[in-house]
């Protein structure tokens, strides 16, 4: 019997080996968990981004999100202000159901002291404890779980390390930040930086350090911006960065006009709201290049979107959202539709767009679907998961709902909505009346078809009522101090004096001789 060729058996032993490292190494691929980073701002409008549109602001690191991942032309918040959007995530139910149905610490009831036909309806105060949250979820799963940022779900302890996330990073009970957007911050959570320093560039930092702590392990990390809320600050150098840019009014052009309660912003041309747009976007470009540095780019999902609308009424009046019309507390598309963006390279191919309607509600199971987890049905009820749209498919059309029985503070009325497919109602509790619009050809409202659209209005209402008694909604009640004559009045006012003295001020912060606060740290802050 003949010996065995040893360069035979070599070039067996070597196959073998190789075979076998290959297959461990596609095993070890297979078994990598993607990671999720989670970005969420407070208060940006749909189209305060360049790549969404505007000719003002400047935001390539955010835009990059989009070009690289997936872009939903239809991206709404739950709710046209915070708390109740923010809950929404956390939960993957919408605010008539979790009944965080406005911004914690609204007065409602009889504490509500404007002469309105109609007492806000009472809600809850924090996120309820009995419930999973979508951090729990992932913890659950066997995620690191991290939060930086805006909480505003409820006082000392319902914050989110209450809630499953094992580090928070200035999250607590306030809705803006206590000592504004340059340190010292004035937050029980977050330790003050050198005076000066910037909020949003700290939060990104902080989850940035995170990932670097983390990056052997798979983690959930929710970066939750207070930018672009108000106060409205930035530094002297973008101010008069975006001073220089700001567009010119054509001849007896209005910044301002009245839209049926407050006035609405026309034009963008804010260089303070600008200098905040571009600073929280370099503090996104911190966390995509510590993912990069990393080389965790490809194995993390990212998503970027707002908790409502842009403020173009009320607060600072920072932007407008046109043409979309109304912004944050109003009922209309510029209150609830958000930027909305979803980057998984390993998963999602790049540059796509899709028109589906979506919501901050489906994040929790389109997360836990994309990463392996299984799914919380009788959690996320509202939500569903988008993982079929970004692998080319669709998901099964269905209505969305709002609930929003309060007052805003920018001119909103206590209403509730309903959208299917192209249509959109409106029903106003201050005296049951409808409003229809057909998004796809009015995607403005500018046109109320309830009058020559009966038939569908009566129908979509008839759903929408049927909806809110199931989830067992809270709906205002009629105010027994109401007089006529104090309300109008008090739109009076601002209707003619405060629209004038808006025009002013908003001019001013144009000129070279403006000056911020006195409490702006670091707006006009120098190197020597």
């Amino acid at each position: 019997m003949s010996s065995p060729d040893p360069f035979r058996v070599c070039a067996a032993t070597v196959a073998v080996c190789l075979l076998s490292v290959a297959c461990s190494c596609s095993a070890s691929a297979a078994e990598t968990k993607p990671n999720v980073v989670l970005i969420l701002m407070d208060d940006m409008g749909a189209h305060d981004l360049s790549g969404e549109g505007s000719q003002f602001y400047q935001s390539p690191n955010i835009d990059s999100i989009a070009a690289q991942g997936i872009r939903f032309s239809n991206g709404y918040a739950t709710c046209c202000v915070c708390s109740p959007s923010r809950a929404s995530i956390q939960l993957g139910t919408f605010p008539a159901r979790h009944g965080i149905t406005d911004w914690i610490g609204a007065k409602s009831g009889l504490a509500w002291k404007r002469p309105n036909r109609v007492l806000p309806a009472e809600y809850l105060h924090e996120l309820p404890t009995d419930q999973t949250t979508i951090a729990e979820a992932f913890r659950e799963a066997g995620y690191g779980t991290f939060f930086a940022g805006k909480w505003h779900l409820g006082g000392e302890g319902s914050w989110p390390t209450d809630h499953g996330y094992d580090e928070n990073q200035g999250g607590h009970d306030r809705g803006s930040p206590p000592g504004g957007f340059f340190s010292p911050y004035k937050n029980p959570v977050l330790t003050d930086g050198p005076d000066g320093e910037s909020l949003p560039i700290r939060l990104a930092q902080e989850t940035a350090d995170y990932i670097r702590r983390n990056s052997d392990e798979p983690f959930f990390a929710m970066l939750s911006f207070y930018s672009v809320h108000a106060p409205v600050q930035t530094s002297k150098e973008l101010w008069e960065k975006y001073r220089d840019r700001a567009p010119e009014l054509n001849p007896g052009q209005k910044r301002f006009l009245v839209d049926r309660t407050l006035p609405v912003r026309q034009v963008q041309d804010h260089p303070v709201y600008a200098g905040m747009v571009e600073t929280v976007d370099n503090a996104v470009g911190v966390v995509l290049h510590a993912l990069d540095e990393l080389g965790l780019e490809e194995n993390t999902i990212v998503v970027f979107t707002s908790d409502n609308g842009g403020v173009s009424s009320g607060d600072a009046y920072a932007t407008s959202n046109l043409p979309l019309r109304g912004g944050k507390g109003r009922q209309w598309e510029g209150g609830i539709r958000e930027p909305l963006y979803i980057r998984y390279p390993a998963g999602v191919r790049p540059g796509i767009e899709s028109s589906t309607p979506v919501t901050g509600a489906d994040l929790y199971p389109t997360l836990l679907d994309l990463c392996g987890i299984p799914l919380k049905p009788e959690q996320h009820v509202d939500g569903v998961s988008l993982k079929p749209i970004l692998k080319g498919g669709t998901i099964e059309s269905r209505a969305l709902y709002w609930h929003y029985p309060h007052y805003g503070n920018q001119g909103g009325e206590p209403n509730a909505i309903i959208q299917k497919n192209r249509w959109k109602l409106i029903h106003y509790f201050e005296d049951g009346r409808n409003e229809l619009y057909d998004l796809e050809n009015d995607p403005g409202e500018q046109s109320d078809l309830s009058l020559t659209n009966p038939a569908r209005t009566a129908e979509l209402f008839q759903q929408l009522d049927k909806w809110l008694d199931e989830v067992d909604a809270k709906r205002p009640k009629a105010d027994p101090r109401y007089d006529s004559a104090k309300t109008e009045e008090f739109y009076r006012r601002i209707q003619t004096a405060n629209l004038q003295r808006l025009e002013e001020f908003h001019q001013r912060i144009l000129e070279a001789t403006w000056q911020p606060n006195e409490d702006w740290w670091g707006s006009f802050r120098t190197d020597d």
